[in-house]
């Protein structure tokens, strides 16, 4: 297949055996202002095929003037997505744009969807290069490719940032490709055709001395544009003021599938024999098997066609999902002890506690700011209920799950079945949200485990209360800050981050960095620090500035949620901010304005202050608060009104949770080139969504072992009577004509104006998030069995 050629190894080769290449008539014009020549690869295959060649562009940070500057820390040299660009490059060439003999072109993404909308980006920008309707742009996602080394990992907002410049010079290299073919066919010269909507045309109806109109489609030209052999091209590809794709607000390639009921996720897939499978869990995280006492009675339960115990549970197969919960809730098991059984959520605070690394600055001659900010466990579930699908065969076997690091998935799971990497070949299918949960492939792993021990394909669901208890969790934190202030300036801020351990065994997407991060002696450690460097960087000018990340190894199930560490270390900072600028008799924006390093935060922030209204006479126990956050290349101020008037705080909804509430919210962010505004908007509305909850009402409740919520019904994540009536979306015209991260950039800064606004309406100073943990609001399930009795009504729960 041309998506597993590779780049040439002698760049120069020429192109004397294949049709004439021009690098203008990529465009139909010669190169300009604001073009850019790039470099891609012909890709030996039966219809056109292209992949991209290119290097790492550089990133830099803009800096301000201000009484006490502050050096640069590391992630505003090189960040996260830096890295992530760099370690990618290399193999960019080896992903491709396909041209196919009906006119589409094709592109499988070395990517995971998730709902955020990354195939319908992808689209556009091949449909913008290729002067092809977008309709007919088939973006789909490509299976486990070892030889993409680190260049198949979805995660740190990063997609568009590394795959911007190699699709789009791909769909170049194939336009030019496709017009260079037709100047041969036709004898006339590449720069007088002209491309749109699919069509190459020679000559001018209107006779204006173009000649007689010829024409003809993309598809009748693939073929014959093929090349027998992977060689170098050039192309120039558009500049900005010539896009009619990129940078308008477009719907998702998606959207009508997906209200129609048409997408297909994971458990939709049918694959012959693959019946459903559920599993019954421990009571504690991690329990073992020690023994099943009536295993052959449930098998001979209506529908069961097997039972297996496995690593973490005794598997059920049978004809329905109902058949299975029935089983499942049969078994008789006894248990092992799991990894945290001792633990609940005082014993990891007091833990945290003891690690948290010293604060160094004494006060002297100077004030301070002292303060500590908690921050509960939170889960990773996405809305769709973890699934995998696994035929295992003695010499082979396939895999089908929502995998965002698919190479090391295949790798590992190979391992444990004993069987060649390649003879494993791991399917990426579509899935409902992550939020990081599918950096981690255990439910593909448990599937195939199942599978090998039955003898059988099997469609593995876990039910919501495994989700939640069983699956992946953002550690509790503890953040510490001390800043000292003298004679109107800010002369030192200190942050000491302390974490349950985050698990980074995905690495970046390959075994090498995965392996790494394993390593009993400070691999995920390292690892952590690594990445708390690259993302963490304070936006102001005050002195000297440290923020250092220690973790506890507690062997909870934890993983990176949206945004990693930056929603909990933004809040502490923010609130700590708007302190400062209390104590020193400032308004809260002017404060920030003065001391920001960052012009683009100084441009978001203006643009929210107009905008948001800000200042506005309020009653009592209203209030607004604001938020900045920069990372991943972008910026993002966020406004926010919160009511925390008794009348809100105390309004009753049935069988809901309500408390203070964020009336109006206003995000105005710069990520660089919109390559879809709309798509863009949705993200900053999701983030939005995810700090309400983490500031207001969401957090797992950890004891003896396990948490409490075992459903969406317990987990309190934002519901629409806790979303704001007034939300806004500005999106900035970006300096820069390159994407930056947008995905989880929305949190951090809205987490923090909540925080804000809920600390100015209450005059109290929040220091426990989110703010309602220490009240549990539900009666929870019992542990055992694990999972609940499926609801008869279908309508009073949604486990």
């Amino acid at each position: 297949m041309a998506e597993q050629s590779r780049p040439p190894e002698d760049s120069s080769q020429s192109l004397s055996q294949d049709p004439p290449q021009s690098p203008e008539v990529a465009s139909g014009a010669p190169e300009g202002p604001g073009r850019r020549r790039v470099l891609g690869y012909l890709l030996a295959a039966p219809t056109l095929a292209v992949g991209a060649r290119l290097g790492l562009d550089a990133a830099g940070a803009q800096s301000a003037e201000a009484a006490v500057p502050s050096p640069p820390q590391p992630g505003d040299l090189f960040d996260l997505g830096d890295m992530q660009n760099l370690a990618a490059a290399p193999t960019a060439g080896l992903i491709s744009v396909r041209v196919h003999s009906d006119g589409t072109a094709s592109f499988a993404v070395p990517r995971a969807e998730v709902g955020q909308g990354m195939t319908t980006a992808v689209a556009m920008m091949i449909a913008e290069e290729m002067d092809l309707p977008l309709e007919k742009v088939r973006v789909t996602l490509a299976d486990a490719r070892p030889d993409l080394l680190m260049n198949q990992l979805t995660g740190g907002s990063n997609s568009m940032r590394s795959i911007y410049l190699p699709v789009r010079t791909a769909a170049a290299v194939a336009r030019q490709r496709l017009v260079s073919t037709a100047a041969e066919r036709w004898g006339v010269p590449a720069s007088e055709l002209t491309t749109r909507d699919g069509v190459i045309t020679y000559g001018s109806a209107q006779g204006d001395g173009g000649g007689p109109v010829k024409s003809a489609t993309y598809g009748s030209l693939a073929t014959a544009a093929a090349s027998a052999r992977t060689v170098t091209a050039a192309a120039v590809l558009k500049s900005p003021s010539e896009f009619t794709v990129l940078g308008t607000p477009r719907n998702r390639v998606d959207a009508l599938d997906s209200v129609t009921g048409r997408k297909k996720f994971g458990l939709d897939l049918q694959v012959p024999d693959a019946k459903p499978t559920m599993v019954r869990r421990p009571p504690t995280i991690n329990g073992t098997v020690v023994a099943v006492r009536n295993a052959d009675a449930v098998r001979k339960m209506p529908g069961i066609t097997d039972v297996a115990a496995i690593k973490h549970g005794v598997a059920v197969r049978g004809e329905t999902f109902g058949q299975c919960i029935d089983a499942l809730r049969a078994l008789d098991v006894r248990w092992g002890p799991g990894t945290v059984d001792t633990e609940s959520d005082a014993t990891v605070l007091a833990k945290l506690r003891k690690a948290a690394l010293p604060l160094a600055v004494p006060p002297l001659l100077s004030k301070k700011i002292d303060a500590e900010f908690t921050f509960a466990f939170a889960s990773n579930s996405p809305l769709e209920p973890e699934n995998a699908i696994a035929d295992v065969r003695s010499d082979r076997a396939e895999i089908w799950a929502s995998l965002k690091v698919p190479i090391v998935a295949q790798k590992e799971i190979a391992d444990r079945l004993g069987l060649p990497q390649g003879s494993v070949t791991v399917h990426v299918v579509e899935g409902g949200g992550s939020f990081g949960r599918h950096l981690f492939h255990d439910v593909a792993a448990e599937a195939a485990e199942i599978s090998q021990k039955m003898g059988k394909p099997v469609k593995l669901s876990w039910s919501r209360t495994d989700n939640f208890r069983q699956g992946r969790t953002h550690p509790m934190s503890v953040s510490r800050v001390r800043a000292t202030y003298a004679l109107g300036n800010v002369l030192s801020y200190e942050q000491r981050h302390t974490s349950s351990q985050t698990d980074f065994g995905h690495g970046l997407g390959e075994m090498i960095t995965s392996t790494a991060a394993k390593l009993p002696v400070a691999g995920n450690l390292s690892f952590a620090e690594t990445i708390f460097a690259l993302t963490q960087s304070s936006p102001y000018n005050f002195g000297v500035t440290t923020q250092l990340l220690n973790e506890v190894p507690l062997e909870f199930n934890t993983g990176s949620m949206r945004n990693i560490y930056s929603p909990n270390v933004a809040c502490a900072r923010e609130l700590i901010v708007d302190r400062l600028a209390e104590r020193m008799g400032r308004d809260p924006v002017a404060f920030r304005r003065e001391f920001l390093k960052d012009k683009r935060l100084r441009a978001v922030l203006d643009t929210a202050v107009e905008e948001g209204r800000w200042g506005r006479s309020l009653p009592a126990g209203v209030a607004q608060g604001i938020g900045l956050h920069a990372e991943y290349r972008g910026a993002v101020a966020s406004l926010v009104e919160i009511d925390c008037r008794p009348e809100t705080v105390d309004r009753k909804v049935r069988d809901g949770v309500t408390g203070p509430r964020v009336t109006k919210a206003l995000m105005v962010v710069d990520a660089g080139f919109a390559i879809n505004p709309r798509g863009l908007e949705a993200q900053m509305m999701g983030g939005l969504n995810d700090a309400l909850a983490l500031a207001l009402t969401s957090s797992l409740h950890i004891k003896d072992g396990i948490p409490l919520e075992g459903s969406w019904d317990h987990y309190f994540y934002t519901r629409q009577w806790n979303t704001p009536p007034e939300l806004r979306v500005v999106v900035m015209p970006g300096a820069d004509d390159k994407p930056a991260g947008a995905g989880e950039l929305g949190v951090a800064p809205a987490f923090a104006a909540i925080a804000c606004a809920y600390a100015r309406a209450t005059g109290t100073l929040p220091t426990s998030f989110p703010i309602n943990h220490g009240t549990l609001g539900f009666d929870p399930l019992p542990l055992e069995p694990s999972t609940p009795q499926s609801p008869t009504d279908g309508l009073d729960r949604a486990y």
